[in-house]
């Protein structure tokens, strides 16, 4: 079994997010796409942050189709970062192949997470092209230091499974919608 783990604060989910995990998942070939909404993204505010409710249920509104999963896992397993969830998840079920899947926003930022460089050697990455940070995240410290084992993007259907670090930047049509946008326009 392939399974995509995106995961994210979802706040509020919008069609970008739906854009990028229904690209990963056709580009690699996944199985699933397990949605992960985060109880709270330790590098944003809590006041900004809706209710995981509301957050869960946005999520669930645009994950379609066959194979998407929209989970609260990390809040079961009491995790706040991405490589907590990614070695629970690979302990409790050893025999899928995980990916994990982020747009491109998330990898110029990545090497601000907890653990990014443990991220890369536990689980081969996937990006998906957004716009206005493409080109920007391509020569993000985490993009740099792991150039050489980045995947062309006609190979992306090798990268579950494959041997890690691994990843794959997936071009492709853009969407512009935008959880920071959305927050902007909501009244307060």
């Amino acid at each position: 079994m392939k399974v995509g783990l995106y995961g994210g604060s979802f706040n509020p989910a919008h069609d970008g997010h739906a854009h990028v995990a229904e690209t990963a998942k056709r580009r690699l070939g996944l199985d699933r796409v397990i949605w992960l909404v985060s109880p709270q993204n330790p590098l944003k505010s809590r006041h900004e942050t809706a209710d995981l409710s509301e957050r869960i249920a946005g999520a669930k509104a645009l994950a379609h189709g066959p194979g998407m999963i929209v989970s609260a896992v990390e809040t079961k397993l009491g995790s706040s970062y991405t490589i907590d969830t990614i070695r629970a998840l690979k302990a409790r079920f050893p025999g899928v192949h995980f990916v994990w899947i982020m747009g491109a926003d998330s990898l110029a930022t990545f090497h601000r997470w907890k653990g990014w460089t443990q991220i890369m050697h536990e689980v081969p990455v996937a990006v998906v092209s957004r716009p206005w940070i493409s080109l920007k995240s391509r020569f993000s410290p985490a993009a740099i230091r792991f150039a050489r084992f980045r995947l062309p993007t006609q190979a992306a259907f090798r990268l579950p499974g494959a041997k890690t670090p691994a990843w794959v930047f997936l071009y492709g049509r853009f969407n512009f919608q935008s959880s920071t946008a959305l927050r902007a326009r909501k009244p307060r």
